[in-house]
């Protein structure tokens, strides 16, 4: 499990409540590897998330001209990475945050 498969599990879910839908759509995320794949703007390197992504861009492709995506940087989206965080912790789920390495991003 990752959390890139975490997060397109998630726009996977959006988009197919959006295939009953007929307004125009913008979802916000602060993966920035989702929003940029999803629009095309970086390459699938493959991993866990590449099932994900086909599932997500296959539900994508049909509703793309009434859906749009912004990307929506971390530090901007604090209260929404708490909220999520507890609902983990509330359901007892463990996870661990990789240790920060010096040099990379």
């Amino acid at each position: 499990m990752s959390n890139n498969v975490a997060e397109y599990s998630g726009v996977a879910a959006i988009l197919e409540r959006l295939q009953r839908e007929e307004e125009l759509c913008l979802i916000r995320g602060d993966s920035k590897l989702v929003i940029m794949q999803l629009q095309r703007k970086w390459r699938i390197n493959g991993g866990l998330y590449t099932p994900f992504w086909q599932r997500a861009k296959a539900l994508y492709e049909p509703i793309g001209e009434r859906v749009t995506f912004k990307w929506v940087p971390r530090v901007e989206n604090a209260i929404c990475d708490v909220l999520s965080k507890g609902v983990l912790h509330d359901r007892g789920i463990k996870f661990r945050i990789q240790p920060y390495s010096h040099g990379r991003v």
